[in-house]
């Protein structure tokens, strides 16, 4: 369950068809694919945005900070979250906005239909080297043959969060949740799930499907597409992941009691699964540890990282990034917006806001997960303290550990058609309603399709 995202919005919406039906203009090159730049520092008129929304301290100090740095120029926003078949009719209509903020499963479809323009040359005018401002692995999410379409942020990598007092309960210790070992672990979430009246009041270990379902198949050592974008979701190492997780469904009560239980739960609340002992282990990304601080006197947890089964630690993360339409009015000051408020100085201006915040409530700072190394390391350095706590600092300290192992989710030209057609692969073999091999065959067999009507796929 991810339900939220600090200093962001919610993403996760569908490409569907409207992206193939947007007219003539999907087919005519991106804008700034010549050798002449499109992008100017010297910036004025209006910039519209669309799919950003500045709804905490952490986006509006940095939505703050970087309309400041484009003097002159107005800034007006669309904060509803960004929707394609919207943004398809807008293209249609030649009414784009200026800038978009979208998941980075979508930008290399978006790019794919020349929706949006490369943005090398963007960086390269504000002396930008993406490789060195982001991690390699939210760069390549939003890379499309050799080009980048996207200016990333957040990195909000998943571990899992274990509950202390229902791991010694159940006579579990913390080195059993380990992932490389899926036997063992299976083992231990028997052990910690109590079922009553043929229902689970308490799940043992809680791995996040299908919305971590691509994190599960490269634990398994698969993978959801090939070097070239083109899926992979019928490897028989996803198959190998696919299999073991029903097993694991079904040990505590089968993926339809799971749901119930995991749907009842107060997961932002005072009564969450940690403080009513609902959960004995959970796969979370980082931003959760920021809700559980709010309850700090009432959970007692640790982390574990989750590892491959060769002994790797793994970080896989999604997340957003900013792209300019190809008929961006205004794409100077849209890569200026973008590039300000990605920057270590927006970042210092949400560090700071978010260090008031919990002044205020009496937490603890957790960090902040951007997507760029010098700012997670500008931020950990200033605020990130001991607490006082030595199970949030342990909890903590691991996510920070895990950073470095960053990997890319997989970018692809039909990827979210591939996340759709994984998640719904996830829950019909959970739901028992096909095999594992069949489920996952049914999914490749339609991101294929999807596959031969890209541009990637017509000329790969």
């Amino acid at each position: 369950m991810r339900l939220k995202q600090l200093g962001g919005v919610i993403i996760g919406l569908s490409v569907g068809a409207a992206l193939v039906a947007c007219g003539p203009n999907s087919n005519q090159p991106s804008s700034g694919s010549s050798g002449k730049s499109q992008f100017s520092k010297s910036v004025g008129g209006e910039l519209k945005t669309y799919g950003f929304n500045p709804s905490d301290e952490v986006g509006k100090s940095r939505s703050d900070y970087a309309t400041a740095q484009l003097n002159g120029v107005k800034v007006t926003m669309d904060t509803s979250s960004f929707d394609t078949q919207k943004f398809a009719a807008q293209a249609a209509a030649g009414q784009v906005p200026g800038l978009i903020y979208a998941d980075r499963a979508q930008i290399d479809t978006l790019a794919d239909k020349k929706l949006i323009m490369p943005l090398d040359q963007c960086y390269a005018t504000w002396g930008v080297n993406p490789s060195q401002r982001f991690y390699s692995s939210v760069i390549n999410d939003v890379t499309y043959q050799g080009k980048v379409y996207g200016i990333p942020e957040f990195f909000q990598a998943e571990a899992i969060i274990a509950n202390k007092r229902v791991l010694q309960k159940s006579g579990v210790s913390l080195d059993q949740l380990d992932t490389s070992k899926p036997d063992q672990l299976l083992a231990a979430a028997k052990k910690m799930t109590a079922m009553s009246g043929g229902k689970p009041t308490r799940l043992g270990f809680v791995p996040d499907m299908p919305g971590s379902a691509a994190i599960w198949l490269a634990v398994f050592g698969g993978r959801t597409v090939d070097q070239k974008g083109k899926p992979t979701l019928n490897d028989a190492n996803n198959v190998k992941a696919l299999t073991w997780l029903k097993q694991l469904s079904d040990a505590q009560g089968g993926y339809a009691k799971g749901k119930s239980l995991l749907d009842s739960m107060d997961v932002f609340g005072a009564k969450n699964q940690y403080v009513k002992d609902q959960v004995g282990a959970q796969v979370w990304a980082q931003w959760y540890v920021n809700v559980l601080s709010d309850y700090k006197k009432n959970v007692d947890i640790a982390a574990v990282p989750i590892k491959t089964l060769d002994g790797k630690t793994l970080a896989m993360a999604g997340g957003a990034a900013y792209a300019i339409p190809a008929k961006s009015p205004n794409p100077s000051a849209a890569c200026a917006w973008a590039i300000k408020i990605t920057s270590p100085e927006a970042w210092q201006k949400a560090s700071e806001a978010r260090q008031k915040t919990v002044q205020k409530d009496d937490s603890i700072n957790t960090g902040l997960f951007t997507g760029s190394p010098v700012a997670d390391k500008a931020n950990r350095d200033q605020f990130v303290k001991s607490s006082g706590n030595a199970d949030f600092d342990q909890v903590i300290n691991t996510y920070y550990k895990i950073l470095p192992d960053n990997r890319p989710m997989g970018a692809s030209a039909v990827g979210q058609s591939i996340t759709d057609n994984l998640n719904n692969a996830v829950i019909v073999a959970l739901s028992g309603g096909k095999s594992p091999q069949k489920a996952l065959d049914d999914a490749q067999a339609a991101a294929l399709r999807a596959w031969a009507q890209s541009n990637a796929g017509r000329n790969g």
